[in-house]
């Protein structure tokens, strides 16, 4: 008796048994067979089902004419895997099953075997074939995965139907009740295909099969559906496998091989048999299907880890769950209206995206930052809410987005999970131009929406080293958006990034910076590798191009972070050094422009003096909340260019108290206790009327989730930090050891504390920039207080996720520090923020 006897072809010079030619198969089948694949009013799932249909009945005749002639019954032959599903591509093997019932004699069951098998191997067909008893089948099943999985596609071609149904129903029981185990290791082959084979939706030379995103990834998801844990997204899934398959067919009909790698030299004429304009065409497409494939495929086995861990087992699906997470069933904040849940951020219970438009970019930064993926449910929640954002947006959805985009690795799945969902192209309807857009160049590692994203993603590591971290990361999330159009890109970006810049809501300067950015992104490494930098017209026309110190520090950062993003052969620490070289003579060219970006003390409002009157009279904190619009700064707008129109970003607080230690760290450290979120701030020291100096600090902030707290709350706790009764750095310990659960995943780059020289006559001036965290402010007064500094004015900047703040600072006599102090006083800062 034969049993789980396996094959992909015939034996070399095999000839059918019974002296039948090779040459001439049973009946009319090569001749149907052909004119079938020959009609071209025939494609697609309709020619895959006929050519099914046609190869079913050839093979029900064989086994009905062979096993009446040996005198065997209790037979049945059954197709399994993708002929069992239908889908016979022209190419395509196939697998099939002779089940028997253990009673024919093992001679004459070998016999009929081959008289079926070899007709299959004349024809030139790749065959995988068994011979089994219904117990064997299902104890093979058990001991080998992939042929349980065959198995929940077997349908009965010829023979006893009583076997195959035994067949069926024990192999979805045993799925069924093996699932917890198996689907791990199912997962895991997965896993291990997509590393060998890579991501289909970005591959130049895709395998349609292999490759992640591709047929297999679409059948594991069948399996998992049949196992009863979890179920795939349909939307779009069953569309983009028919894509898939529909490809594949092309590919075998043009190459009159059995391949599934889509080479290069074969896309135009695929793309011509499926009737498209070009090459370009078709791998956009196919980069669509497996895109979506992918998509369903992270949220599936997002959704079998929860399940399993919910059931108590120990899940030991790599990669399924990302980060540590809640308790079950535990919701830990995230920010207003967004909450982790099981692993993933989701929308909070009393969350009302209809009324929130920045609700969606708010989940999206929170869960990113927090390294979680955002629930596909909180997603489709936002989108169909379909209120859209107001043009310009307001302030907090331009931050959210920064903040998202300067997440690190953990912007790309959220990133992602935004676009299958259709919101990346409502927020920036350029999008759609550039969205799985191929690159022809083995250089490009990634798609060019991709790109943007992973260039993004190098910037996010690269924000210390520029003033306005949110102008790189949005200059890098826009810097080939003109590739969708004809042309020069970068001439074509331009004006698509300007248009979004002012969509955004960025005021006129910081859009001509964004503008001037994305097109002049190759300015600097094409002119390193391509001139001669000892020329002084070289230099010269980099200059004028760029035109500001603070421009050419943001271009050099984005054209760091656009080659990182394109390849390894894009960058190397010879062109790095290059493009350094170039930056120093240039900026060198523009030394001596003003800057703007570092203020000294400015005037007091007239609110600000009454604030300080009162402190000095009454000896204590005064505080005031007010509701204000947003006043462009002179960064945003240029002291020449009007001011756009005003719009409510939130509370402005004023505290005014009179000048003693402590009051920085102190204010800071109460905010943080309250959950205040600072996105913007200035402290001035006023002398009102001679009668001793008062700080007035002046703070834009939002609460992180919840209400605000009231004013007379934030007093008592700012009188008892003040005194001493409130100890704010054990406080502020204790809130992180709570939170200590949730995950924090976001690896930001580490601070970067140091000395503006020459930026002011009257003070020394300290620059941070750090990734924004609860408490940071009042861990830089600290640390200034420890120094032994008196800090004159602050001006502190929350951009995105990147704290960009500068604190005028005199020593003990008034005067600026000397040098080696300033230094030193840096260095500390920067320890205390480690």
């Amino acid at each position: 008796m034969t049993d789980s006897v396996e094959d992909t072809a015939g034996p070399a010079g095999a000839q059918s048994p019974g002296n039948e030619p090779a040459t001439a198969p049973e009946g009319g089948y090569p001749a149907a067979r052909l004119r079938l694949l020959q009609d071209e009013t025939s494609n697609g799932p309709d020619r895959r089902a006929a050519l099914a249909r046609l190869t079913d009945d050839w093979l029900a005749g064989l086994l009905a004419r062979h096993g009446t002639a040996a005198g065997l019954s209790g037979t049945a032959l059954v197709a399994v895997g993708g002929y069992g599903r239908g889908e016979l591509s022209p190419r395509s093997d196939l697998d099939l099953l002779l089940l028997h019932d253990g009673r024919a004699d093992a001679g004459a069951l070998a016999a009929l075997a081959d008289r079926l098998w070899y007709p299959v191997w004349d024809l030139g067909l790749a065959l995988d074939h068994s011979v089994r008893t219904p117990a064997q089948a299902r104890k093979a099943a058990r001991e080998d995965l992939k042929v349980q999985l065959g198995l929940l596609d077997a349908r009965h071609l010829a023979g006893d139907p009583d076997l195959t149904a035994t067949v069926r129903t024990a192999a979805y029981a045993d799925w069924r009740e093996s699932a917890p185990k198996r689907l791990p290791e199912l997962h895991d082959l997965c896993q291990e295909r997509a590393e060998r084979q890579g991501e289909l939706q970005y591959l130049l030379e895709p395998d349609l099969k292999e490759a992640r995103g591709g047929l297999r990834d679409a059948t594991a998801l069948r399996a998992v559906a049949a196992s009863w844990l979890a179920d795939a997204p349909r939307g779009g899934l069953e569309a983009a496998r028919t894509r898939l398959l529909d490809a594949r067919d092309a590919l075998h009909l043009t190459t009159g091989r059995a391949t599934d790698r889509l080479s290069l030299q074969d896309q135009d004429q695929v793309a011509t048999a499926l009737g498209m304009l070009d090459a370009d065409a078709l791998l956009r497409q196919t980069y669509e299907s497996a895109r979506t494939i992918s998509y369903a495929a992270d949220v599936t086995w997002r959704e079998v880890g929860r399940v399993l861990r919910a059931r108590s087992l120990k899940p030991t699906l790599r990669g399924l769950l990302h980060g540590r997470t809640a308790g079950k069933g535990e919701r830990s904040p995230l920010a207003e209206g967004v909450v982790e849940l099981d692993g993933e951020a989701v929308l909070a219970r009393t969350a009302r995206p209809e009324r929130d438009p920045v609700l969606v970019l708010r989940a999206a930064a929170a869960a990113a930052q927090a390294g979680l993926p955002l629930a596909t449910h909180s997603i489709r929640r936002c989108a169909t809410a379909n209120r859209p954002l107001p043009v310009p947006w307001p302030a907090e959805a331009r931050e959210q987005l920064v903040t998202l985009l300067g997440a690190g690795t953990h912007t790309v799945p959220v990133w992602e999970a935004l676009e299958a969902e259709g919101i990346i192209p409502r927020l920036l309807p350029d999008w759609e131009r550039v969205r799985c857009r191929p690159q022809r160049n083995p250089v490009h590692t990634w798609t060019v929406d991709r790109h943007l994203v992973e260039t993004a993603v190098r910037a996010a590591a690269l924000t210390r080293r520029v003033h306005r971290p949110d102008l790189l990361l949005v200059a890098a999330l826009l810097h080939d958006i003109g590739k969708g159009w004809p042309g020069d890109h970068s001439v074509a970006g331009e004006t698509i990034a300007r248009d979004v810049a002012a969509r955004l809501g960025f005021g006129a300067r910081d859009t001509t910076v964004i503008a001037t950015l994305v097109r002049h992104h190759l300015l600097l490494i094409e002119t390193a590798t391509r001139r001669d930098l000892d020329d002084p017209a070289t230099v010269g026309a980099v200059a004028e191009a760029v035109g500001s110190t603070r421009t050419l520090e943001l271009l050099h950062a984005l054209t760091e972070a656009d080659a990182l993003a394109t390849g390894p052969a894009a960058w190397s620490a010879w062109r790095g050094g290059l493009v350094t070289d170039l930056v120093k003579r240039v900026a060198a060219r523009l030394a001596g422009e003003p800057d703007t970006e570092l203020r000294g003390t400015g005037e007091p409002t007239a609110e600000q003096e009454r604030l300080a009157i009162e402190a000095r009279r009454t000896g204590g904190p005064v505080l005031a909340l007010h509701t204000r619009a947003e006043a462009p700064t002179e960064a945003d707008t240029g002291p020449e260019t009007p001011a756009p129109a005003q719009e409510p970003v939130g509370v402005e607080l004023l505290i005014a108290v009179p000048d003693q230690p402590g009051v920085l760290p102190a204010a800071a450290g109460v905010l943080a206790l309250h959950r205040l979120t600072v996105r913007a701030a200035d402290l001035l020291l006023l002398d009102p009327i001679d009668e001793g100096p008062v700080l007035v600090l002046s703070w834009r902030v939002a609460a992180e989730y919840g209400s605000l707290p009231q004013a007379d709350r934030l007093r008592a706790d700012l009188l008892r930090a003040l005194d001493g009764t409130l100890d704010i750095p054990a406080r502020l310990a204790e809130r992180e050891r709570a939170y200590a659960r949730r995950s924090r995943a976001v690896l930001a780059p580490p601070p970067r504390v140091t000395v503006a020289t020459g930026s002011s006559d009257t003070a020394t001036v300290i620059e941070v920039r750090a990734q924004d965290a609860h408490g940071l402010l009042h861990r830089i007064g600290r640390a200034l207080e420890a120094a032994g500094v008196a800090v004159r004015s602050a001006h502190i900047s929350t951009l995105g996720a990147n704290a960009v703040d500068a604190f005028y600072v005199t020593g003990p006599d008034g005067a600026p520090l000397a040098d080696a102090a300033a230094h030193e006083v840096a260095a500390a800062v920067e320890r205390a923020l480690q």
